[in-house]
């Protein structure tokens, strides 16, 4: 039997799911930490589930205490992938997060009032500055394996490099990562359940942690579950 700790992802759409399943489980399984992902039941009826997208957060809520339930073992840890943009406002934190100038700080609140309110020891929450898409910023030029869009793809690498971290570029409604490379590439917006997590292959995980540097804090910490 193998040695090591089960890491349970609780994570917001496909685009997550996918990216999860083919770029940190394998990774992490370097580490020990073997990877199980699901994407949260917005609403259920008796023959099935729909998933994707956040509505409110009760529908994370009770996912995260079904799969706490559903799994008890003392080498079982969960952790959540959810975005800082439209992040509905039931969510702990959320009014006092709203009030935070430093983006690292609002996402500082937000993770540890989930801790709070599900103050399970195994849980590990996390959430995305400021949306998964800006994973895809670290190094723009990589959407040119999915897209040919030289002019636009120049025109994201640009932008992108008027921020320190594309982890700091805003989650105003026309502003935010995706909608920023939706503006550049409207295909996108079609295809960026399967484009996103290839170009995040193509970016290579060591470009993305080293610029996100609250996404790199979070795989440091789950490269650690099994010392």
């Amino acid at each position: 039997m193998r040695s090591g700790i089960r890491l349970n992802f609780i994570v917001e759409g496909q685009t997550e799911e996918t990216f999860a399943n083919t770029i940190l489980k394998p990774h992490l399984a370097n580490h020990r930490v073997w990877v199980s992902v699901r994407v949260v039941a917005t609403r259920r009826s008796r023959t099935r589930s729909f998933k994707g997208g956040i509505n409110t957060y009760l529908q994370a809520r009770k996912d995260v205490h079904t799969w706490l339930k559903e799994d008890s073992g003392a080498d079982a840890r969960f952790t959540t992938m959810f975005d800082v943009y439209g992040l509905p406002e039931d969510f702990p934190g959320f009014c006092l997060a709203t009030k935070a100038t430093d983006p690292y700080d609002k996402v500082e609140i937000l993770e540890d009032a989930l801790g709070c309110d599900i103050p399970d020891r195994r849980l590990i929450p996390y959430f995305q500055l400021h949306e998964f898409e800006a994973l895809l910023l670290s190094l723009p030029m990589k959407f040119d394996s999915q897209f040919d869009e030289i002019t636009a793809i120049k025109s994201l690498s640009d932008m992108a490099s008027e921020y320190e971290s594309p982890e700091l570029i805003d989650d105003g409604t026309a502003t935010a990562p995706s909608k920023r490379i939706i503006r550049e590439i409207p295909e996108f917006e079609r295809l960026k359940a399967s484009a996103g997590p290839l170009i995040a292959q193509s970016v290579g995980l060591h470009t993305i942690r080293n610029r996100c540097p609250h996404f790199g804090e979070w795989i440091s910490k789950l490269e650690q579950l099994a010392l």
